[in-house]
């Protein structure tokens, strides 16, 4: 009964289910079509200037966030989890009184649906708001519901609801296959936390559970903080490539586009240098983990992690990512050599190759072969002209259609923040994205997308619509130029939006299975499906325009463009799988044969190539982004044990 929150975090299970075509079931017939707003207008246009704010508005209705008229102030997370948490009660002494059948499940899914509304939008506020105290409160928010969800799945009354229905093999057939699925899937939550165990041992689970979460969030919030280092330890020319505060030089990421080698090495140590706090949290959340799988009746956590799953099993995965580091070894070699070369040619005095370095030479790399300066491409990729590329691409595809909305009073967080409804050509409004997309203080560097609300079909016959946040870090728009994108940032909004078109089109009947509820490892498909259009040149023809002149991009520069991506991809993707064994490892067998550093260390050394960098930690690869969207640990000044440790003169 676990709510689905970020993707990547807290998942259920679905298969997409795309509205109008095959593999629907006929959902569309019984759900009544939404019309079209004349509040929306064109997405390309949203995208390219810049918010002109709303006119003084002394009397209008405050809404609240997403709508959710409680959340017009801090204090409304706690009505909305109360509120919660009542018609939780109120479901499950209903399901525990209903003779088993087809309502057990529909009342199983509201129930999961009723605590996942707040868990989710939560799970979003309290790592986006730029607001402290709505932070706070969403983080109380979120520890108060997944406390509740731990101790409903492991609710005996409220299990035997389930099995009752589960062991009787005539109703079990009556039901039609989404259904049983779904069904399965709440028994499959049951025995993975415990259910099975006596009452003291239930408890304990639960009480790991709470623990864990606890650890997670606390480690989490920890590798989006920066990191700090007095200012007379590194050489005065590179301060200006940081922000400075006082005697202190702040470095909130590794830099990894820097065309300077040492700004790029004092970013990945300052930024990775080990935090003796963050350290015992990983430690000690990995040794939970342990202790939850143990006592559930699995040898590992990766085994419980991975049950259900299309992987299914850890030595699986090990196996798939030993031979694929086998297949790749060759190309990564060769690919360390030509980046290789191209820092000897550029820094001769330096050209040992070292875990700061890939990103930017490839781009040079990359630069300089097929001529793809990054500059030469902004222009053609404006923010609105890569919205409506994805605009169209999805009204050829699927028949949709995005328009911007524009939010009332309350409903967003931030004023750069863009509404878009998806309209189906047949079925009409399928569900909104919330597009929080430009940079500011605080804000965490990373793109990733959110489950807001799931979609379900209500007793009523209307369609609870979808609602997703997608977050980006581009540069805010001005008076005089749109915000510019770079290929790669380009290619990365087109990857997040994959992730929305799943959340929209995954329109099942139960919210437990919906969109990008799925086993995590399908989640990434349509997401990396929608790479692949970024670097057609079919499709990137059709929309890469100069911002000023409207010249097409060249048919030349486009083929270069997607013919350059090539460049290094063998090793980008060992970094992957130097990742995935890293986790394996920290989630195998216990207690853990070495400190996690020193795992981090040796795996690195079998898996990526590169050497290990004494004095840094794997909560950067723990993030699970790519070398130059790694995060780090909380803010900390060592200023003696950075002088005794590094050396940037």
């Amino acid at each position: 009964m676990l709510c689905a929150g970020r993707l990547g975090g807290l998942g259920s299970r679905a298969a997409p289910l795309w509205p109008g075509r095959a593999g629907s079931r006929g959902l569309g017939a019984r759900i009544r079509a939404r019309g079209v707003s004349t509040s929306w207008f064109p997405v390309g246009a949203a995208f390219n200037v810049k918010p002109q704010g709303r006119r003084l508005d002394l009397f209008g209705e405050r809404r609240g966030l997403f709508g959710v008229p409680e959340l017009s102030a801090p204090e409304g997370f706690r009505v909305a989890q109360e509120n919660a948490l009542r018609k939780a009660d109120l479901l499950v002494e209903r399901v525990c009184s209903v003779a088993p059948g087809p309502q057990t499940v529909l009342i199983f899914d509201e129930l999961s649906d009723s605590l996942c509304r707040v868990a989710d939008l939560a799970d979003f506020v309290k790592i986006a708001h730029p607001e402290p105290a709505f932070r706070e409160a969403a983080e109380e928010a979120c520890t108060s519901i997944g406390t509740a969800v731990e101790k409903l799945n492991t609710n005996v009354e409220l299990y035997r609801s389930l099995q009752k229905l589960l062991a009787d093999k005539k109703l079990v057939d009556s039901l039609d296959p989404e259904t049983r699925r779904v069904a399965e899937l709440f028994m499959f939550d049951f025995e993975i936390s415990g259910i099975h165990l006596d009452k003291e041992k239930r408890k304990r689970a639960v009480d790991l559970n709470v623990k864990i979460l606890d650890l997670s969030n606390t480690f989490l919030t920890g590798t989006n903080f920066p990191n700090k280092i007095e200012k007379h330890l590194l050489p005065e020319h590179i301060h200006q490539n940081f922000v400075v505060a006082g005697n202190h030089v702040i470095v909130d990421g590794l830099h990894a586009e820097s065309p300077d080698d040492l700004v790029r090495e004092a970013a990945y140590k300052i930024f990775l240098y080990p935090n003796a706090g963050q350290l015992r949290c990983l430690e000690e959340l990995l040794s939970n983990r342990d202790l939850l799988a143990k006592l559930v009746g699995y040898s590992t956590y990766s085994h419980r992690a991975l049950q259900g799953t299309i992987a299914q099993s850890p030595e699986t995965v090990m196996q798939f990512l030993e031979k694929l580091s086998e297949k790749l070894s060759e190309r990564t070699i060769r690919d360390f050599e030509m980046i290789r070369g191209m820092k000897m040619k550029l820094n001769p005095q330096n050209s040992e190759l070292m875990p700061w370095d890939p990103p930017y030479y490839s781009g040079v790399i990359r630069a300089e072969r097929y001529n793809i300066e990054p500059s030469l491409y902004c222009p053609f990729f404006s923010l609105g002209a890569c919205m409506e590329g994805l605009n169209t691409l999805f009204g050829r595809l699927l028949g949709i259609t995005l328009y911007a909305e524009q939010p009332a009073k309350g409903e967003v967080w931030c004023e750069g923040v863009r509404k878009l409804a998806v309209v189906h050509e047949s079925e009409g409004l399928l569900g909104y994205i919330y597009c929080d997309f430009f940079q500011r203080a605080g804000k965490p560097h990373q793109d990733c997308h959110f489950t807001i609300r799931g979609g379900r079909l209500k007793e009523d016959g209307d369609y609870q619509l979808p609602v997703v946040v997608l977050m980006l870090n581009l540069p805010h728009p001005s008076r005089n130029l749109p915000t510019l994108l770079t290929p790669g940032m380009m290619e990365n909004l087109f990857h997040e939006m994959g992730h929305a078109m799943h959340s929209m089109l995954g329109r099942t009947r139960y919210q437990h299975v919906t969109g990008t509820r799925c086993p995590t490892d399908f989640a990434e498909v349509p997401s990396i499906l929608m790479e692949y259009f970024a670097n057609d040149h079919r499709v990137v023809s059709q929309f890469a325009r100069h911002y000023q002149t409207g010249q097409s991009l060249p048919k030349n520069m486009v083929s270069r463009l997607c013919e350059s991506k090539k460049v290094g991809a063998a090793a980008d993707m060992q970094l992957q799988v130097f990742y995935a064994a890293l986790d394996q490892i920290y989630h195998g067998k216990h207690p853990l044969t070495a400190s996690t550093t020193d795992i981090l260390r040796e795996t690195q050394e079998k898996f990526y190539g590169l050497p290990y960098v004494p004095n840094t930690d794997g909560r950067g690869a723990l993030s699970q982004g790519d070398a130059g969207t790694r995060r780090g640990q909380g803010t900390d000044a060592h200023g003696a044990r950075y002088a005794s440790e590094m050396s940037f003169y």
